[in-house]
């Protein structure tokens, strides 16, 4: 009876499952985390987070190892399709993850789901090879610094100090220099030519002034009149002055180099020069960054924009900034005062560039441009996705007001610093190309001129030329000199 009892049980069972032939099959529905509604913010946030380091941590590396020359190595080719593989592998489940939470969804079609599994069989199986290759990498690498017989490991031989390990890192045909016998480098002559040597001296002193000059008038017309006592044109002010700055660390040391015939430059005053460098290069970074969140503020909350931008505030965002960019410059002080070994004493460049030195170092090449890779992505990236964020929300509120003359006014307040940020960055990025992918110092000279002469020469000029306030106060200063008439009349007043 019981039995009967079963099979009935069982019959019905069959009856209320609906069989599903594969033609009629066109999505799946994936299992939720957690049905806690509670929870699914919490977990949006931990795998979004989790989903960002590890692409983020995986391009350092694959950028680290394409920019350095001392890492074009097999162990590190593996280990740059090994990250490759890594970001395609998170990115095949992460992203459809998050989006789930987000959408308080589990369904995925039948071809996505088989586009999901063959994606994950690819990449999850390449991680497994990609181990497997580096793993006899490795076993051949030991094979060979182990000659002979005498393949055990010495572990007196592993004992090793830290300047010879460092000094392995050279490469054999290269004379390694100890740091205590490093006492100056020498930059890289712009021109050869005696010929060229007055012209180039008379036109990189002409740019100096010009630049100079150009942001002094800025700070006066600023200062000297009320009407623009507010915070655009304080982050403006701020700016004038760090470009006077940071020209004033490269140009005077060129000129007089040119003059004198000398290209040597001591080891604390490259370091100074580098360190001089970072702070009025990363500096300008900021202010830009805090001046493109001005504008965002002005137009897209212009009620609001009195109480959030008082003067409080402005002063508390340039404070920040300095002490931004001076953390930044003393981690980049740290990495280069560890340094036991030099590969030569020329720098390929006119200046202290930071990446020059740096790449001079025999100290762990890999460790090192971990680290300068990682502090550029914070304190480069931050402030670049910044910028690009409150130009969004520009847009965006601009692209919705019903005039064109408004549209066109409140496109007008942001030009000159829209202007600004797209030389910053694009001479910025030519001299990053410049120093990867091309390997002539020439190039590398041009591309540095132009983001640290030419570009702040050019500043002057766009707030000048395209900002009415700016160019209307310098038409009307009281008390003309014969020198600010001048001045004016050159930047076309």
């Amino acid at each position: 009876m019981v039995v009967e009892e079963e099979v009935h049980e069982g019959v019905e069972l069959s009856k209320n499952i609906e069989a599903r032939n594969l033609a009629g099959v066109s999505e799946f529905h994936l299992m939720g985390l957690s049905e806690d509604p509670e929870l699914q913010p919490i977990l949006f946030q931990i795998f979004l987070i989790m989903y960002l380091i590890t692409v983020f941590g995986d391009l350092l590396i694959i950028m680290a190892v394409s920019s350095d020359s001392n890492l074009q190595t097999p162990m590190y080719f593996f280990l740059f399709n090994l990250s490759l593989a890594d970001i395609c592998f998170i990115s095949t489940t992460v992203p459809k993850l998050i989006v789930d939470i987000q959408t308080q969804s589990r369904v995925i079609s039948y071809v996505g789901c088989l586009t999901h599994m063959s994606l994950f069989l690819l990449f999850g199986n390449m991680d497994d090879m990609l181990l497997t290759v580096m793993a006899y990498d490795c076993q051949e690498l030991n094979l060979r610094w182990t000659p002979g017989v005498e393949r055990s490991l010495n572990l007196h031989s592993l004992a090793m100090t830290k300047e010879e390990s460092d000094l392995s890192y050279c490469a054999s045909n290269v004379e390694v220099l100890n740091l205590t016998s490093v006492t100056e480098f020498h930059l890289m002559e712009i021109s050869t030519d005696p010929e060229f040597q007055p012209i180039i001296l008379g036109l990189f002193l002409s740019m100096y002034l010009v630049t100079v000059l150009g942001n002094l008038l800025i700070i006066l017309a600023v200062i000297s009149e009320s009407k623009l006592h507010n915070p655009m044109y304080f982050f403006l002010c701020n700016l004038s002055l760090v470009d006077i700055c940071f020209i004033s660390t490269t140009v005077p040391k060129m000129i007089a180099d040119i003059q004198t015939h000398n290209r040597v430059i001591s080891y604390v005053d490259c370091l100074t020069q580098m360190s001089l460098c970072i702070i009025f290069a990363n500096m300008d970074d900021m202010l830009l960054t805090v001046m493109a969140y001005d504008r965002f503020v002005a137009i897209c909350h212009p009620l609001h924009y009195p109480v959030t931008m008082n003067s409080h505030f402005c002063c508390v965002l340039v404070l920040m900034s300095f002490m931004f960019t001076l953390l930044y410059s003393q981690l980049h002080n740290l990495i280069a005062l560890q340094f036991t070994c030099f590969k030569d004493v020329e720098i390929s460049n006119y200046f202290c560039d930071p990446s020059q030195i740096l790449n001079l170092s025999c100290s762990e090449t890999f460790k090192n441009s971990m680290v300068r890779y990682f502090l550029f992505s914070i304190f480069g990236f931050v402030p670049f996705s910044g910028i690009l964020f409150s130009y969004y929300k520009i847009v965006s509120s601009i692209l919705r007001m019903p005039s064109s003359s408004g549209k066109w006014k409140a496109f007008s307040t942001c030009g000159s610093h829209l202007s600004v940020v797209c030389l910053f960055y694009g001479t910025a990025l030519g001299v990053y190309f410049a120093s990867t992918v091309s390997r002539c110092s020439s190039h590398v000279v041009v591309a540095s001129l132009m983001y640290t002469v030419v570009t702040l020469m050019l500043n002057p000029f766009i707030y000048c030329l395209s900002n009415r306030d700016i160019s209307q106060t310098l038409k009307h200063l009281p008390n003309k000199t014969t020198l600010t008439q001048a001045l004016c009349h050159l930047f076309g007043l």
